[in-house]
């Protein structure tokens, strides 16, 4: 009885991570659908490219909460479950990334279920099993985010942020291992939703968000070489 009610928190926080929050964002703002605009994701990024900083701010903000959201109802209703704890986020990534609300037939013919990346849900995720690691997952990622410039590397790094973190608190203070696993499949995760954006970045095509210092620092480049 108590492993059918730890899946069904665990599918809870599958289902909460699959509300579309920048799909639903993207097309009240500008009717436009985030689907068909640039990596097709409905993350924050993709948000911003589709209509402007803020409705990128909003979906991040709503998409970190995904994550958050799914460990605290699982320690609400498990108190004593740390395993449920941990998948709880990871399964909101999940729905993020491959939400059942977006499940569509591809070009090919094939079922698919389309999302995000992952980044933002698992920086929530990493908040809810430890509120103070927000303190320095979010300024961490955002630095990498506003220098590097490159949306993909930033995901990736904020699942890197966590596990070192977790790995200290256990370590050093009064933090639990299995908190560790959660930043590890959390990494996993993004990992492999982001194999195309690997491909790019090793080819050195991979997109520059142009908000980022990178960006601007790359649009001043190209400025002085046309008007030469």
């Amino acid at each position: 009885m108590q492993i059918a009610f730890d899946i069904g928190i665990i599918f809870l926080a599958y289902l909460f991570g699959s509300i579309p929050f920048g799909l639903l964002i993207v097309k009240l703002k500008t009717g436009k659908d985030i689907r068909k605009v640039e990596s097709g994701r409905t993350g924050g990024t993709n948000a911003m490219r589709a209509a402007g900083f803020w409705a990128g701010f909003a979906t991040a903000l709503l998409d970190i909460l995904k994550g958050a959201v799914g460990v605290w109802v699982a320690q609400w209703l498990t108190p004593n479950s740390e395993w449920v704890h941990v998948l709880a986020p990871i399964a909101a990534i999940l729905g993020h990334n491959y939400s059942i609300f977006l499940a569509e037939r591809g070009e090919n013919g094939k079922f698919r279920l389309r999302g995000g990346a992952g980044g933002a849900p698992s920086v929530g995720g990493a908040m809810g099993l430890w509120p103070g690691s927000i303190l320095f997952i979010l300024p961490l990622g955002m630095l990498t985010f506003f220098t590097v410039g490159i949306a993909s590397i930033t995901t990736m790094a904020v699942a890197l942020f966590a596990i070192i973190g977790f790995a200290v608190r256990a370590l050093f203070f009064d933090g639990q291992w299995v908190d560790v696993w959660y930043g590890i499949g959390a990494e996993i995760l993004l990992i492999w939703a982001l194999r195309p954006n690997l491909k790019k970045l090793f080819e050195g095509n991979e997109r520059v968000v142009k908000y980022s210092l990178n960006g601007w620092l790359r649009a001043k480049r190209e400025g002085r070489e046309a008007e030469k």
